[in-house]
């Protein structure tokens, strides 16, 4: 079968590779859609771990891809809540279920986390083998378009579930990137009135504006808290990072009023600083989320009935052999691009 096999840094390549055996416990899929994420181009331009993960036993060269839906193939033995035919999204989290972390429900917390897709092959192919807790059914009326959307708006709606945020209250979102988008769907259906927007990107900005954002600022101007303070009287309830530059983290605690909360979701490529005076003055917090957890069922129901329109942020679509040309470079080089989908299969 075809797949996008990761070799090294910038050595991405669409080969033939040898179709997966279902093992007891595990299913095969049938890709239908499969997003490219953020860390897809991280591992793309500056590489994965050459190690084997402790859990999954794979190192690379392996298949990228964990943002994907597809269709039920084949289960194997002792596999009882899915059959041959089922509509898929993959939930791609590895872990051990053994640790602290697992043993409090905390899975994505879990001391060997890992990702198919990053950690073991994933869904950048025309079969995929998953462990049978992974796939979540989806409604008929989710298209697989949308069913591998699940997983990067699984990330939003999971931080705006944990953070603060109250139906009324008014957000900051720095970064309009596929995350940040989604954050913006998320807060609109949490009940947000006042949603700000903030990038560099002019594109992203009016993308933002088609989403919902009640206003938006440009990440050049040097007025950006000013202007924040001035729209809220006084800050925004929650600030929410889905940039990962220091910048932006100067900003977003510069945004948040008394009380207020900065909810830090983007992946930082290096340590940053805050002015701890600031979150002191302001009794406020600062938090992340990493991945999800127990929130995939949610997700696919606000899909299916409407709350959340993911499509939205879907920009491009491509066939698995132009993934590096069409999808990687792409969203490089052309801030226009938020969410590219690739297909692996032509039925």
């Amino acid at each position: 079968m075809k797949a996008a096999v990761w070799h090294n840094v910038n050595d991405v390549r669409v080969e033939e590779v040898e179709e997966p055996s279902v093992l007891p416990g595990q299913l095969k899929v049938k890709v239908a859609w499969a997003g490219i994420c953020g860390s897809d181009l991280h591992a793309y331009s500056h590489g994965l771990s050459m190690e084997a993960h402790s859990l999954s036993g794979q190192k690379p060269p392996l298949t990228l891809g964990h943002e994907f839906s597809g269709e039920v193939v084949a289960v194997g033995e002792s596999v009882t809540n899915h059959q041959v035919g089922d509509k898929v999204a993959i939930e791609p989290l590895i872990y051990c279920g053994k640790c602290y972390a697992c043993q409090r429900g905390y899975y994505n917390q879990c001391a060997q986390v890992g990702f198919v897709g990053l950690n073991r092959d994933g869904g950048f192919a025309e079969y995929v083998i998953v462990d049978e807790h992974m796939a979540h059914t989806l409604p008929e009326n989710v298209s697989f378009e949308e069913g591998a959307l699940v997983e990067p708006t699984a990330v939003s709606f999971y931080a705006v579930r944990e953070s603060k945020l109250k139906p009324g209250d008014s957000v900051a979102i720095f970064g309009a990137g596929p995350i940040g988008l989604l954050t913006l769907l998320s807060v609109k259906a949490a009940g947000a009135t006042q949603i700000i927007v903030i990038d560099l990107s002019e594109e992203r900005l009016e993308k933002a504006t088609e989403l919902g954002a009640t206003t938006v600022i440009n990440g050049m101007r040097d007025d950006i808290v000013e202007t924040i303070l001035q729209l809220t009287n006084g800050g925004v309830s929650v600030a929410f990072e889905c940039a990962g530059a220091q910048p932006t983290m100067t900003n977003a605690v510069a945004s948040i009023k008394q009380g207020g909360q900065v909810m830090a979701i983007a992946v930082f490529a290096k340590p940053v600083s805050v002015d701890m005076g600031q979150i002191m003055f302001k009794a406020a917090d600062i938090t992340s989320t990493l991945a999800y957890r127990h929130v995939f069922p949610e997700v696919i129901n606000m899909i299916s009935t409407g709350r959340l329109d993911v499509k939205s942020v879907i920009t491009k679509k491509i066939e698995l052999a132009d993934i590096v040309e069409e999808g990687f470079h792409q969203l490089i080089h052309d801030k226009k691009q938020a969410k590219i989908l690739v297909r692996p299969t032509n039925n």
